[in-house]
């Protein structure tokens, strides 16, 4: 039980070091539509430009949608059936964690001579820590050309990397979880 209770918090940070990897995905699609008729795309020029990233990311995400796309057999097209748009939104996450130690005296439990001692008097350091991250979610939304109507989306919600390098790797598994949804019925 002593080894259980020493290993609690080296599974605690193992479960949110593990939960910030991952892509949480959720689509929803009109379920009158026969997918099987969409075989061309092109992007959703005035949809994109509302999205609220910067340009190279949207150049990124663009370029990952595209090759997903082709590797399911789609073609690009100046007359496609469907029209592709993205946005985006995101939430600031802080936590504050109060990292108190040193040594304490137990004094007498109430108020008594000299004030109230309890639990923890004595000398020490409490050095909060404040730790930020980025929870982005990513809308794929898919239209039919001709009608300009939703009939797809998808939504990828997880952590954002601030490191440049890993960015590009981070978006492609983004749209890589949210397309394995697309079309519906063909999840593996």
């Amino acid at each position: 039980m002593k080894n259980l209770l020493k290993m609690a918090p080296l599974l605690a940070l193992l479960i949110v070091v593990s939960s910030c990897t991952s892509v949480r995905v959720a689509t929803d699609y009109d379920r009158s539509k026969n997918f099987n008729d969409y075989k061309t795309f092109a992007f959703f020029k005035n949809g994109i430009d509302k999205a609220e990233i910067s340009d190279l990311d949207k150049r990124r995400i663009l370029r990952a949608i595209e090759a997903e796309l082709l590797a399911k057999g789609f073609t690009k097209s100046e007359n496609p059936d469907l029209l592709i748009s993205i946005f985006t939104k995101s939430n600031q996450r802080v936590d504050v964690y109060n990292n108190y130690w040193g040594y304490g005296a137990w004094g007498w439990g109430g108020w008594g001579w000299g004030g109230f001692y309890g639990p923890g008097w004595g000398w020490g350091w409490n050095q909060p820590s404040v730790s930020t991250s980025t929870e982005g979610t990513l809308f794929v939304d898919l239209l039919d050309a001709n009608k300009k109507e939703l009939v797809w989306q998808g939504m990828g919600t997880g952590y954002l990397t601030r490191n440049m390098d890993k960015k590009e790797e981070r978006i492609r598994e983004f749209v890589s979880k949210i397309m394995e949804q697309y079309p519906p019925g063909t999840q593996q």
